[in-house]
């Protein structure tokens, strides 16, 4: 049984409502990605239900893996727990080609578990991950069930952006804000998960997750480290031969090259960000400008197909710049 890391205030804020008796029977759970939204979600519903059909305490730490309740959700075989998540396309292949959103069909699905009532106890959990993929017929179907909940139903909706969701289910849930780790906070979770990771890629994986561990684990098999090295180089001494930039350009692209490229441009924006922080005035003003430039390019390099060589040489050009700045402004 591992315990979660942070976003305690939010953990807290939940297990206090259902302790309390004011549990409300719908949840938004959100934040960025990769904080453990999924994680706490799933703890909850496990000691949500634990605690109605076996009397276990309401308790801020995971349930035991080998407890009844864990082991039937881990199997999809709990029958007062559902998760709805998108779907393989292929059932064979469920890591090859993933549905583009939850449909209609799922959640109509849950009609027959929802007009019984609960079977283990007095509570079932519904948990939705994430409610951001709902197709809009499925989004639809489940503000039914939202406006008439069933007795002892408690939703659980995973959003990564709650500002696009329909503002008639976002009124229906009450909000628990996830917000990024710190460094700290990011250092337990990625020893947890990848023990044998030198200082150095640590470092590296901390900050390229930028407050998002699982963002940092999935960049793992990345070399980010070099990735950091080339862009404090940018910063700090420029790239007068054009070798740093030449040389990410050409490791960055091809198609073997492309979760690495996606890496780059989703790490150069905060990598501006962070630098900005440490300038003032004119040279504040400066970074600032960069900052817009690089995240504008970053934002719809992917979805517009840009050329990867040259999006990464304009990216690597921009940080280079912002080191020439700093000479001529000194």
């Amino acid at each position: 049984m591992t315990s979660l890391v942070g976003n305690r205030p939010a953990r807290e804020a939940f297990f206090d409502a259902a302790r309390g008796g004011s549990l409300h029977h719908a949840w938004l759970i959100a934040g960025p990605e990769g904080v453990g939204k999924a994680s706490f979600a799933t703890h909850a519903a496990a000691r949500l239900l634990a605690a109605s059909g076996w009397g276990m305490a309401l308790a801020d730490e995971p349930l035991a893996e080998d407890h009844p309740v864990a082991r039937q959700m881990a199997a999809a075989a709990y029958p007062d727990f559902r998760l709805l998540a998108r779907l393989p396309k292929d059932p064979e292949k469920p890591d090859v080609d993933i549905a583009r959103s939850i449909t209609v069909d799922q959640v109509r699905a849950l009609g027959p578990m929802l007009s019984t009532r609960p079977s283990m106890g007095d509570r079932r959990v519904i948990l939705i991950d994430a409610v951001d993929d709902l197709a809009r017929e499925g989004a639809n179907a489940l503000l039914k069930s939202l406006e008439e909940p069933p007795a002892g139903t408690i939703f659980l909706l995973i959003s990564h952006a709650p500002g696009r969701l329909l503002p008639t289910i976002r009124s229906r849930c009450r909000l628990l804000r996830f917000d990024p780790l710190s460094d700290a906070e990011m250092g337990v979770v990625i020893d947890r998960a990848l023990p044998d990771l030198n200082a150095e890629d640590r470092r590296a994986l901390i900050a390229a997750g930028a407050g998002s561990p699982g963002r940092a684990i999935a960049y793992a098999h990345l070399d980010m480290a070099e990735l950091e090295r080339a862009f404090a180089k940018l910063l700090s001494d420029g790239d007068g031969d054009n070798r740093i930039r030449l040389h990410l350009a050409k490791a960055l692209s091809g198609k073997a090259a492309q979760e690495r490229y996606e890496a780059f441009l989703a790490r150069a924006p905060s990598v501006v960000a962070d630098h900005a922080r440490h300038r003032r005035g004119e040279p504040l003003r400066l970074a600032l400008d960069a900052y817009a430039r690089v995240r504008a390019i970053a934002s719809v390099a992917v979805p517009q197909s840009f050329d990867a060589g040259a999006t990464v040489f304009e990216i690597a050009s921009i940080l280079a710049g912002l080191a020439l700045d700093n000479r001529q402004v000194a």
